[in-house]
């Protein structure tokens, strides 16, 4: 399990750069709410935490963790935007609907990072039970959300700096 070695909240302040011209969407799913609205809100916090203005978060919710992708093309192409973070939470259950819907997901995700030219990060949790997104939302493995916000800055400046 990668989060036994890595708290998905550590990173260094210091090496994330100044995300103060950025514009961010997020695309979070509604399925599993409890869990995303946690991510949602460390996503947001440490958006802001490395300068992103309130106004330059742009959010917007679909059904469930499979509609992620279409929703997070959505926003790529009706607003200008540097990138987009996909949030959501997958749950195993007793059929193999999991499978699928990550394995979509995770495709869909990629697809998009192929097809535009901003980056779009992935931050799905998909888990064996709830207690175990409840430990990426925020408890003792740190909130999946704050990787993905750090990952979208990174993703945004190396582009940035691909361009000079």
């Amino acid at each position: 399990m990668a989060t036994a070695y890595q708290h998905l909240s550590d990173y260094d302040f210091d090496k994330v750069p100044d995300a103060s011209a950025m514009r961010i969407g997020i695309v979070v799913s509604e399925w599993n709410q409890s869990i995303t609205e946690k991510l949602l809100e460390g996503a947001c916090d440490t958006l802001e935490r490395h300068g992103v203005k309130q106004g330059n978060i742009h959010v917007a919710y679909v059904p469930g963790s499979f509609e992620l992708t279409f929703g997070a093309r959505q926003m790529a192409e009706q607003l200008e935007l540097d990138a987009v973070i996909a949030i959501g939470c997958v749950v195993r259950g007793d059929t193999p609907h999991f499978d699928y819907v990550c394995s979509a997901t995770t495709q869909g995700v990629t697809e998009l990072n192929l097809r535009y030219n901003i980056p779009f990060i992935f931050g799905l949790l998909t888990t064996d039970n709830m207690q175990q997104a409840e430990e990426r939302a925020g408890g003792r493995y740190g909130n999946k959300g704050d990787e993905a916000a750090i990952t979208a800055i990174k993703m945004v400046d190396f582009v940035c700096r691909l361009k000079k």
